[in-house]
């Protein structure tokens, strides 16, 4: 999950998958699975000869290329505008990429500052938006650049293997094309270069072989939804994965903006990720200084990364995954609602409540109105809410539960007084309230949002 091209900074785009994937693994984790990350970076590839060559030719020295790879998106840029209108940058770009694959090694260590320097973007934003991500979980498609002969090779030897017009592919009868024509899956080109397919292959080779998974899944956009399914089905009828291993796509849609079109800024570039981040903490905090006025600076900058980052997180989660989604700011941060912000405060609340209370909770739940027995028969339901997330992978089941779960709180603070409550109800009552906001607490944190004590 994840999975971003290194040629440029982290986009709009890739939330959806970030955030998706990210709490797949929090939940396979909480339910007891051993689950493995993967971020399958993109590192390798044709774009790396523009970058290079525009590297070499706009900086000579170590700390001028730092310099100029400090704005990643505008150097990719200007070296892709270079490309097309440069025939003589262009032409030194695709020897870039011969040389680079050939392990020249002048390229190779260019080549290594540039992955680091990408590699140092993405990590700000796993930080700032809560990810588990970390670099070990790094496993890039150059990574597999010693296995794709040899995939051909084991291919050729099953006999899958057939040549058209100088590409090796696999025809296989489920994938058709036009007029009911045979769909080859490319494995490796006409000049002997190889595409995502075999990449792909080759991870598949190495995730059920090596690492030994049983379920691999990817987090992946729907438009990719064929290329998996032919890379499923080649590495099955290749022998490279077992009967035994389950593949599966989690598809998702698109992030548009309020006008229908794809998030992109007025000259059509990808919207920065760490940017849209960084927004949404100020507005949050704009929020917040309207709401409090005795927070210190301190505690103002915590809650308003918290609600910031937050919102954006359940706005993108509290959606069907496999569906367009508009991104609006005034609904994401919006404290009424099924929202972050609504949750987030609803559990400030209780805190609240818990802290006034001069006793501790008690040890057992004696129903006495029907909004306490509500209330804990919506407790209980949390593991029914995993348990169905984990048919699907849909975390608005997650989402709606808990929003329910407030609900169902309100509903019962309003009809069941609490710290007014004869001591024979009260602990039962603050117990309640205190298994509440333990499961807002465990539910928001498998979707990788955090809370707060105070709003």
């Amino acid at each position: 999950y994840s999975s971003p091209n290194l040629a440029k900074e982290m986009h709009i785009g890739h939330l959806r998958s970030t955030v998706i994937g990210d709490t797949v693994v929090r939940v396979l984790e909480y339910v007891g699975h051993n689950a493995i990350r993967v971020n399958h970076v993109g590192d390798w590839g044709a774009q790396f000869g523009s970058l290079l060559a525009y590297l070499e030719a706009s900086a000579q020295t170590e700390q001028a290329q730092t310099a100029a790879l400090s704005d990643l998106e505008k150097f990719y840029q200007e070296a892709s505008a270079r490309f097309k209108s440069d025939e003589t940058f262009a032409a030194t770009a695709r020897q870039c990429v011969v040389d680079l694959q050939g392990g020249d090694p002048h390229l190779l260590a260019l080549w290594r500052q540039f992955i680091e320097t990408s590699l140092d973007h993405a990590s700000k934003v796993y930080d700032l938006l809560n990810i588990t991500l970390t670099r070990a979980d790094v496993r890039a498609e150059s990574a597999y650049n010693e296995a794709l002969h040899p995939l051909v090779d084991r291919l050729r030897g099953e006999g899958l293997l057939v040549e058209s017009d100088g590409a090796q592919c696999v025809f296989l009868d489920e994938f058709k094309g036009k007029d009911d024509q045979p769909l080859p899956a490319i494995v490796q080109k006409s000049d002997g270069g190889f595409p995502y397919l075999a990449t792909d292959l080759a991870a598949l080779d190495y995730r059920a072989n090596t690492l030994h998974g049983h379920h691999l899944l990817y987090v992946v956009g729907a438009s990719q939804s064929l290329h998996l399914k032919q890379a499923y089905a080649v590495a099955r009828a290749g022998g490279l994965i077992s009967d035994e291993v389950e593949t599966r796509h989690l598809p998702f849609g698109l992030v548009l903006k309020a006008d229908g079109t794809p998030f992109k800024t007025r000259d059509g570039a990808d919207v920065k990720l760490i940017d849209v981040l960084k927004e949404s903490v100020e507005r949050a905090a704009a929020l917040i200084a309207e709401r409090s006025d005795d927070a210190s600076p301190e505690q103002t900058k915590t809650i308003s990364e918290v609600v910031g980052i937050g919102a954006i997180k359940y706005a993108e989660l509290q959606k069907n995954r496999t569906t367009d989604y508009t991104f609006d700011w005034d609904t994401m941060l919006a404290f009424e609602g099924n929202t972050a912000p609504y949750l987030q405060y609803a559990y400030t609340r209780i805190a609240s409540l818990l802290a006034k209370a001069e006793r501790s909770p008690g040890d057992g739940v004696t129903v006495t109105h029907e909004a306490e027995q509500l209330l804990a028969l919506k407790i209980l339901q949390f593991d029914e809410a995993i348990l169905t997330y984990l048919e699907d992978y849909q975390a608005n089941v997650i989402c709606q539960y808990l929003y329910e779960l407030s609900g169902r709180f309100m509903s019962f603070y309003e009809q069941c007084p609490v710290l007014s409550a004869e001591e024979s109800i009260m602990g039962s009552r603050l117990l309640l309230a205190k298994l509440t906001a333990d499961t807002l607490v465990q539910g928001l944190d498998l979707l990788g949002i955090k809370t707060v004590e105070r709003m």
